[in-house]
């Protein structure tokens, strides 16, 4: 099976997914059957320990779905367990300089190119090697994606572009908005220049570049623009927008 790496860099597919925020396995089994390319479990901004992370990304084994780690913040105390419980991937928030997204490169890979640290008790038997072959087998395959989201990244695009190990970067404009002072407003002039000016060296620097894709015209939009990484949506928001359609098509 080709690695999400390998898909990220070597062919030009669209590469799309969930977050997944209900601490559960048997949602994420459920959606990663349901063949999308990849899914983010968030530790960020869910109720999502441990014991339920190495159970969600276990549920993803028999798919074609890279699982992925959306971390508190760009910290060993973070990012170590994620990829020992045999993440494919880590998803970055809040990076704001070069240096950071340098840091958040080194979490993901071993030395000489970084520092983590070898301990694939667990996560080479998600991936179907043994102990001892993980590291020559996988430990170059994992997925380092920044999240544009702040001013300060902004501002420090072209640097942060410079970075070698980032996979991909994804705009996220719920935050983004926030920060410059236009909450949930995605047509203020403001956001959309920052995320032009975004797009724009992200893809001159060659590197895979995501957004949401909540809508067939929003998605159809983003790849347009040259976006790949196409973030469909939530499992807690699709969950309840079908309850709510199905209490609307009993009551219509």
């Amino acid at each position: 099976m080709t690695s999400m790496k390998d898909r990220i860099h070597k062919t030009k597919d669209l590469l799309g997914g969930y977050l997944c925020v209900i601490p559960s396995a048997v949602v994420t089994q459920a959606l990663a059957a349901a063949g999308p390319d990849w899914l983010v479990i968030d530790q960020e901004h869910a109720p999502i320990g441990m014991e339920n992370l190495h159970a969600m990304i276990a549920a993803t084994a028999g798919t074609a779905c890279s699982p992925w780690v959306r971390v508190v913040k760009g910290d060993e105390a973070c990012v170590k367990p994620a990829l020992d419980a045999g993440a494919e991937g880590i998803m970055f928030p809040l990076v704001r300089t070069a240096a950071e997204a340098a840091e958040c490169v080194a979490l993901t890979r071993y030395p000489p190119h970084g520092r983590r640290g070898w301990a694939p008790f667990i996560a080479h038997s998600r991936w179907g090697v043994e102990l001892h072959d993980y590291l020559p087998k996988r430990g170059s395959e994992t997925v380092c994606g920044l999240l544009i989201e702040t001013k300060a990244a902004v501002d420090n695009i072209e640097d942060i572009c410079k970075v070698e190990g980032i996979d991909y970067m994804i705009v996220a404009t719920f935050d983004l908005s926030t920060e410059l002072g236009v909450p949930g407003k995605f047509d203020a002039p403001i956001l959309l220049d920052a995320v032009k000016h975004v797009e724009q060296v992200v893809l001159n620097a060659g590197i895979a570049l995501g957004a949401s894709a909540l809508t067939r015209e929003q998605a159809q939009g983003n790849i347009r623009r040259g976006h790949r990484i196409l973030v469909y949506g939530f499992d807690v928001l699709m969950l309840k927008q079908y309850a709510r359609q199905a209490a609307e098509w009993a009551n219509s």
